[in-house]
């Protein structure tokens, strides 16, 4: 017989989404837009499109995923329905759910179909390049230059011509451009839909993201955004409850299976929120599948990461025999950039710092199931925290969809950049398609609002059952932006010449290495 003591944290009870989620829904649809609004495009039978719209990536993620993948949405048109990141996957209903798979995460990227090539240079933008320049507003005035002539944007445009990191914001006084630069190459579309390096099997930029990054600044007063995933007060007093109750009985080990059913029960659903940007882009898919995924780990219930211990297996008996005491555990991912740097003239911008991390706290629950912030973390909690962020680097080796929320991560800095340093008006620009969803719409996904409970437990000494509960992203990119002037280094004064060589490049296209 098992004598029940209880550890509730906000780790372990994560989840099956209800609504779908990573589905590009109706083309170029905005959040409560219709297929035949404003803004939005058909497709012709020729691939091509009333206007340069987001089609394109569509088309060509369809092209190049298994058919099976494909699911009719009863619009005539088809929509990527399962996404499989390492065991995540959403089925054909909408549910994101979780299996342990036989393969290894690390199993090398295969050859898989490049995204086709176009007459505009496609090809040259396929070079590896250790800095590429992107001018963001000649790259508006192309996409422009396409609507009027009703073509589809090509896939440099779609992939910022295959930047891989963003490293630098720039601007060019004698060209008037506003740039941003970092590595680059040659794209393919994995078999999970996201587009990534040839190279290093990493997601490359895009400019969706970039887009509506650049649009919620302008869209949303706050300037912090991301999603969490949390649990019901309502599910919460449940679960205590039921915790009480069961520690005034053994259980037998045979019971431990319906035990957990029942703690599954009590907490019922979670609530998954979005705040400060839209809920149906690209991005906010980002924050909450790398949220989810980060959770997973913490449970165990993901193929770990060399010097990444999951946090359930890391929870010890104390001296007398315990368990840790009831508690909410908290994780989130936040930004983490040192300052960035400039030069006296404050045109060249470099950005340094791994640019994620985790951060921890453990809640008290109170009566009736309500959560009490103590702004402290204990050992272990921040343990978890501190050594994912340090492996880091590591865990987007495994798994490349946290490489994906750092380029979102960037992009953000760099906006964060562009916007308190007036760089639109040091350029003399003032955007329209980049921030007029009317005139360039965004693929839209459909949004989810809530997950089912999944748990995980551990027996310790044969004698205990550790439970636990779940997070979110936070991104304040105005907060974590600090600017210095230093110092030339080595590094920023090459960069600085490559920028003073490429001038009458960048007067010729909106990018050049």
């Amino acid at each position: 017989m098992l004598r029940s003591r209880f550890l509730l944290g906000q780790l372990l009870l994560l989840a099956a989404l209800t609504v779908a989620l990573a589905t590009p829904a109706l083309r170029g649809q905005q959040s409560g837009q219709s297929p035949n609004s404003p803004g939005s495009t058909t497709a012709t039978s020729d691939g091509g499109a009333a206007q340069a719209d987001f089609d394109s990536l569509i088309d060509l993620i369809q092209s190049t995923v298994a058919p099976d993948s494909w699911a009719d949405n009863g619009t005539g048109e088809g929509e990527i329905a399962p996404f499989d990141i390492n065991g995540v996957y959403a089925d054909p209903t909408g549910t994101l759910r979780y299996e342990i798979l036989a393969e290894s995460a690390t199993t090398p990227l295969r050859k898989l179909p490049r995204i086709p090539s176009t007459p505009e240079g496609s090809d040259r933008a396929r070079q590896g390049s250790s800095l590429r320049f992107v001018s963001l507003n000649k790259l508006e005035s192309a996409i422009a230059r396409r609507q009027q002539q009703h073509l589809p944007l090509p896939p440099e445009m779609l992939t910022l011509a295959g930047l891989q990191r963003l490293q630098y914001v720039m601007v060019y006084p004698e060209t008037a451009d506003l740039v941003i630069a970092g590595p680059a190459g040659d794209w393919q579309v994995g078999p999970d839909g996201r587009i990534v390096s040839t190279e290093t099997g990493y997601p490359v930029l895009r400019l969706d993201d970039l887009l509506m990054l650049w649009r919620r600044r302008h869209t949303y007063p706050e300037a912090a955004f991301g999603c969490s995933i949390s649990p019901r007060q309502a599910g919460l007093a449940k679960t205590q409850a039921y915790v009480q109750a069961s520690n005034l009985k053994p259980i037998d080990a045979g019971q431990r299976s319906a035990w957990i059913d029942g703690l599954r029960h009590c907490l019922g659903k979670q609530d998954v929120e979005f705040f400060g940007m839209a809920a149906d882009s690209h991005v906010a898919r980002v924050l909450l599948v790398a949220d989810y995924h980060m959770k997973l780990i913490g449970m165990g219930l993901a193929e770990p990461v060399d010097g990444v211990v999951s946090y359930l297996d890391t929870v010890e008996l104390t001296a007398d025999g315990a368990p840790p005491p009831m508690a909410v555990l908290r994780w989130w991912f936040s930004m983490k950039y040192d300052p960035v740097t400039t030069d006296q003239d404050r045109t060249l911008f470099q950005l340094l710092g791994p640019g994620v991390e985790v951060l921890s706290e453990n809640e008290l629950l109170a009566a009736h199931g309500r959560r009490v912030a103590t702004g402290r973390s204990e050992a272990l909690n921040r343990q978890f925290a501190s050594t994912f962020t340090s492996e880091y680097p590591q865990i987007c080796r495994r798994y490349p969809l946290y490489a994906e929320l750092r380029n979102v991560f960037d992009l953000a800095m760099a906006l964060a950049i562009v916007q308190q340093e007036g760089l639109t008006e040091r350029v003399g620009w003032l955007p329209t398609l980049f921030a007029d969803a009317n005139r360039l719409a965004l693929p839209s996904e459909r949004v989810p609002v809530e997950v089912d409970t999944v748990v995980n437990h551990r027996v310790i000494s044969s004698k205990h059952i550790v439970a636990g509960i779940s997070g979110g992203v936070w991104l304040d990119p105005d907060k974590a932006l600090e600017v210095r002037v230093s110092k030339t280094s080595e590094e920023s004064a090459g960069v600085r010449r490559k920028m003073q060589s490429t001038v009458e490049q960048s007067a010729q296209s909106w990018w050049w290495d």
